[in-house]
């Protein structure tokens, strides 16, 4: 009877703090899924393997699931299926209609392809959106990170200058909605299903639009229309009426001196960065295939000792240590998978 007693007591002080049944009715609607879309090259391996490193060492709540884009063609000779969780989708880098090649339209169709014939689609509340080439150095809580339905969170990406012209006019009902936003993307599950098929019309829109594919007016300094997608998603997200919540913050370029005080989370490597005579490029990588070459990592940065003596500055020391972190992780990932210790 005191037994009894004693776990009586137990679950009412369990209950009364949030503990068991208020904590599973908290929790449900908070389940988070992390999703990344890459396609079957040796490019994107070395960067699955990067991301999976630090989404476990980062212990970001949740699975993740790989978008794998693959011709029948490509999936033949491809060697990486067990690189991450994968979920294939089709390819449409070669557009079925239009004949364009462009392979960065793989990300909204493969997102639009996931929501329609994946179960976990179906069991999950909050979607955290990454890029291949992007470092997890904490873990992405969406409503911690502020995100509402309605409001989903993400970087701020300041050269998408078309929010803010004719582009923005001639793509969306509401410009005025426009937001300059990308990489880190947290949203909840029912608006990623309200904008997915819109963020993939609207990138073909623009992609479509070659007579305004300018830099003066899309930012690219390229002028090739290859940021499309990133509009797409823009425009997708002002046309159902999504508001972002900005964060610039939260992501951070290797290279890049973060505001003092300030720690990113994410590390997006989309650009070269060094740090005194050494330096990396991703571009330098695009047909590396150091994923599967026994015993061969990217060239080791300084350490930490020699940057301390190079940089006198701790704002600017600390961003040398980010550029570091980010190659020693993928150096990390690299090394366990050639040594047949790689787990997913």
């Amino acid at each position: 009877m005191a037994k009894f007693m004693i776990l009586m007591v137990v679950v009412v002080m369990d209950l009364s703090i949030g503990g068991w049944g208020v904590e599973t009715v908290q929790e449900a609607p908070r389940r988070i899924h992390t999703l990344f879309s890459v396609e079957c090259q040796n490019y994107f391996d070395w960067q699955t393997v990067g991301l999976m490193q630090s989404f476990k060492k980062a212990q970001q709540p949740g699975p993740i699931t790989r978008l794998l884009s693959c011709t029948e063609e490509e999936k033949k000779g491809y060697r990486g299926m067990h690189l991450a969780p994968t979920f294939e989708v089709p390819s449409m880098s070669r557009h079925p209609k239009t004949g364009d090649w462009y392979p960065a339209i793989n990300k909204p169709a493969g997102i639009v392809h996931w929501l329609k014939h994946s179960k976990d689609a179906d069991n999950v509340d909050w979607v955290v959106i990454l890029d291949a080439d992007m470092i997890i150095r904490g873990p992405i809580i969406p409503w911690e990170l502020g995100a509402e339905k309605g409001r989903p969170v993400a970087a701020y990406y300041g050269y998408l200058v078309g929010c803010d012209n004719l582009l923005a006019q001639l793509h969306t009902k509401h410009p005025e909605l426009c937001d300059k936003v990308g990489g880190l993307l947290a949203m909840h599950i029912d608006d990623l299903r309200a904008l997915a098929p819109m963020w993939l019309s609207k990138t073909e829109e623009v992609r479509e639009d070659r007579a305004h594919w300018g830099t003066n007016l899309t930012g690219d300094i390229y002028g090739k229309g290859w940021i499309s997608e990133m509009y797409g998603y823009s425009f997708g997200a002002a046309e159902v009426g999504l508001r972002h919540k900005i964060n610039d913050d939260l992501m951070i370029y290797p290279g890049y001196i973060p505001r003092e005080g300030v720690e990113p989370i994410l590390l997006h490597y989309g650009l070269p960065f060094s740090v005194g005579n050494w330096s990396f490029s991703k571009l330098d990588h695009h047909e590396d295939d150091i994923v599967y070459d026994c015993g061969r990592l990217f060239p080791e940065p300084p350490y930490p000792r020699e940057v301390k003596l190079m940089e006198a500055d701790p704002n600017k020391r600390r961003a040398l240590f980010l550029s570091i972190e980010c190659i020693n992780t993928l150096n990390e990932g690299l090394l366990l998978q050639q040594c047949g210790k790689w787990v997913p």
